[in-house]
């Protein structure tokens, strides 16, 4: 049985899914198997895949496009190993990654999530995440809250994340009705019950687009129920400002779609005091100016004025 199953979940990224795979295939660290979960590529994402030699890969293409959430399920499911390595199709791993995982469990052995820092791979430059943590001595290895610590970027990613094979078992897999914001729902029910053993070292690079939000066909509906928690929240300050922190993001799309009983609602359970100024004032803009900025997006992030929560 190996110690890590490495779960790759692909929708047609052909051009990135072999740098993808090489990137873990190259690990300086070869205890783990490769699970490749093709969902319904209609693009060349199957022929890339199979060209790739290794023993360590089982690929699993479905006949059909099951969405984000199922498509990581089948690849969790179908896991053999004591620790489940997530990543994306078209993000990538230092050859170091899975050794630095490795360092985090002998650190924490009672854990059972562990995560890096990430680097943001844009379209013209590369940077590294910045989180809401403190770290005074500069450790490298970290014990820390998921919602305090991801306030300026989530400290789990669907790329940087390894869970040992009994959270989802224990907290429930990625919610397969949800269209967008899987992996975040999955991360507020991982947060309310671990504790994040985390390498301050950036380890994994997550390419980024910009979302287009104004032109987004997708309604609020579809996203993470983030009324679920409002028991929690009475009693759970930390878990309060990350979820605000979302309705905020979802409050800017639904103005965008017209969705403005969502609007009404997700301001009802706004507290404004978990905003920052640049936040609360791109809530305050008209409708037509929402739309400029996020035609802006890449420059206004650059700014330090984020029109999502993370």
């Amino acid at each position: 049985m190996p110690k890590f199953s490495v779960v790759i979940t692909v929708y047609n990224k052909a051009p990135f899914v072999k740098e993808t795979i090489e990137s873990v295939l190259q690990q300086s660290i070869q205890d783990f198997e490769v699970i490749v979960v093709n969902d319904g590529s209609t693009d060349a994402s199957d022929a890339v895949i199979k060209s790739i030699a290794s023993e360590k890969i089982m690929y699993l293409p479905l006949a059909e496009n099951v969405g984000a959430g199922a498509a990581r399920n089948i690849g969790i499911k179908s896991a053999r190993g004591l620790f489940i390595a997530l990543l994306d199709g078209d993000d990538l791993w230092a050859p170091f990654y899975l050794a630095e995982i490795t360092a985090l469990i002998n650190v924490y052995p009672e854990h059972y999530v562990f995560a890096t820092a990430v680097h943001k791979e844009y379209k013209n430059h590369t940077r590294p995440n910045s989180y809401s943590f403190e770290n005074p001595d500069n450790s490298p290895f970290l014990d820390l809250d998921y919602f305090t610590s991801s306030y300026k970027n989530t400290l789990l990613t669907s790329s940087s994340t390894v869970l040992h094979r009994s959270v989802c078992e224990d907290v429930g897999y990625f919610n397969e009705k949800i269209k967008s914001g899987q992996d975040t729902d999955l991360w507020i029910r991982i947060g309310l019950q671990y504790r994040i053993a985390f390498s301050t070292k950036a380890c994994a690079t997550y390419r980024y687009a910009p979302q287009s939000l104004y032109k987004g066909t997708r309604s609020v509906k579809d996203r993470p129920d983030y009324l679920a928690y409002l028991e929690e929240e009475k009693t759970n300050e930390e878990l309060k400002k990350f979820i605000d922190l979302n309705r905020y993001s979802l409050i800017l799309r639904a103005r965008l779609w017209g969705e403005k009983s969502e609007v009404n609602t997700y301001l009802a359970h706004l507290d404004m005091n978990n905003l920052n100024s640049k936040q609360r004032f791109l809530l305050s803009l008209p409708t037509y100016a929402l739309r400029f900025a996020f035609k802006s997006q890449s420059f206004l992030e650059r700014a330090g004025i984020k029109l999502s929560a993370f």
